[in-house]
């Protein structure tokens, strides 16, 4: 099956940090942590979603373990922000290139601050979306926090 544009241009993303993703198309989709996990076959601790919130109104990206959520209040403490909210579609798209529920973790057309949250840290393999809501794929959490640049932060709920 062909890889939808939107995931061709994350591939191509990737490719230019020095990755090479190879994600996978589900058409009955992903869009949810528990489809994901559904379609892959893994817990779902192990899918890695990518969050597009705002920070003082700046967007910033958080990576979190698919069986958790962000606290949005911690998480403000802890990079030193007055207020953290969800990101509206707009704005995540702007941030990142991408639509909610297909953002990947890195390779986003803005130099976005990343943060990882240790709840994933109980996965040597994390899955991550692929840039639509119908693409994911399998990386080493390793890897993942690399490349993406991301900083570990302790904020699941």
């Amino acid at each position: 099956m062909e890889l939808p544009v939107a995931t061709q241009r994350f591939v191509k993303a990737s490719a230019a940090l020095g990755y090479q993703a190879k994600p996978l198309v589900f058409p009955e989709g992903t869009k949810t942590s528990q489809d994901a996990a559904n379609v892959a076959g893994c817990a779902l601790r192990q899918i890695a979603k990518s969050i597009v919130l705002t920070a003082d109104d700046s967007p910033i990206l958080v990576l979190m373990s698919g069986d958790f959520r962000v606290d949005t209040t911690e998480l403000a403490k802890v990079i030193g922000v007055t207020r953290v909210a969800r990101a509206g579609a707009e704005v995540a798209r702007e941030a990142t290139g991408y639509a909610i529920g297909g953002t990947p973790p890195f390779g986003h057309v803005t130099d976005i601050p990343t943060f990882v949250d240790v709840s994933l840290r109980r996965n040597e393999e994390v899955w991550v979306a692929g840039g639509t809501p119908t693409t994911i794929f399998p990386m080493q959490l390793s890897e993942l926090v690399r490349i993406a640049g991301a900083t570990w932060v302790d904020v699941a709920e």
